[in-house]
């Protein structure tokens, strides 16, 4: 019996958004979003009403349970729906203009309370969307928190789910261009395989013509043996072509099968640049069709450092 093939997973860019909304009851509604850019590592900012401690916790850990990597925005928005007139929380600010006066005449210090500053705190106002606690009220409504919380642990998994629609349709259109770029460094590296002979003989040429030269003085044996295999190996470049076509297949179906493959990616094409400058650093100077391997291992690096920018978004 057969084993079967392994199914490939899409390719996740870090980049999307996803928002959904709903009603906990006549007087209280809510609006949830996530967006997504890239980041080395899974980086969560919450900005939550003040007074929804637990419910970030839970969405801390079933976001690490979907998503890998990225900065990833959480945004809640509570909506009561009543628009009344704006009041403020006449209490609240009376508290925070004893304290003042208190710390003022406890250090011995002379000014009056700000009352711009002190609007601009948090729960000042009725309906003040930044603390739930503020926006609910007494404590009459720990059963409206509780569906709150019930609500938005529901619509979560599907939220992350329309995120990660997002990333994946980033991520195929990622992984077309990197085929692509893949396709044009995999041209330029067999061009430079069919010309390596060319070079070759332009390296034995070269060591012709320096014996004849040595020959008409002075011989020193040793001297021509130490350059002739100096010139030859520095004349192949058939290491670096094998292992830049190896790398580019691993690169290919790394991207075909999918998953957290960012890093991986990354990596590889450190190895390719890495062979592409050691290509350049054994044809440089050599007649022939020297320049063009030169111009071809230019194209190379170019390719790669595309392809280099494109995978930073990649999960």
């Amino acid at each position: 019996m057969s084993t079967p093939a392994p199914v490939s997973s899409p390719v996740y860019s870090m980049t999307g958004f996803a928002r959904t909304s709903g009603r906990v009851s006549e007087s209280l509604s809510f609006a949830l979003s996530l967006k997504s850019v890239n980041h080395r590592f899974l980086d969560l900012h919450m900005r939550l009403p003040g007074g929804t401690e637990s419910l970030e916790m839970q969405l801390r850990r079933l976001l690490k349970q979907k998503l890998v990597r990225g900065h990833v925005e959480v945004t809640l928005n509570l909506d009561r729906g009543q628009k009344t007139e704006t009041a403020y929380d006449a209490a609240l600010v009376e508290t925070y203009l004893t304290a003042f006066r208190s710390a003022s005449a406890q250090h011995g210090l002379l000014g009056a309370p700000d009352l711009n500053a002190i609007f601009r705190l948090p729960g000042i106002f009725n309906g003040d969307s930044r603390s739930y606690e503020k926006a609910s009220g007494d404590r009459g409504s720990e059963e409206e928190a509780r569906a709150l919380e019930a609500a938005v642990l529901e619509g979560i998994p599907r939220l992350i789910d329309a995120l990660n629609v997002m990333r994946a349709q980033e991520g195929a259109a990622l992984a077309a261009e990197l085929h692509a770029a893949l396709d044009r460094l995999r041209s330029l590296v067999d061009e430079a395989a069919e010309l390596r002979e060319d070079v070759r003989q332009a390296y034995f040429e070269r060591i012709s013509q320096r014996l004849a030269a040595m020959l008409d003085g002075s011989f020193d044996r040793d001297r021509v043996l130490q350059e002739a295999a100096l010139l030859a190996e520095r004349s192949d470049v058939d290491e670096e072509v094998t292992r830049l076509r190896t790398h580019i297949d691993h690169f290919r179906s790394l991207v075909e099968n999918g998953g957290e493959i960012g890093k991986k990616l990354d990596f590889l094409l450190q190895e390719m640049n890495r062979e592409a400058n050691t290509l350049l650093s054994k044809t440089g100077g050599v007649a022939g069709n020297g320049p063009r391997i030169t111009e071809l291992g230019l194209g190379m690096k170019s390719e790669i450092e595309k392809a280099r920018e494109q995978i930073q978004n990649l999960e």
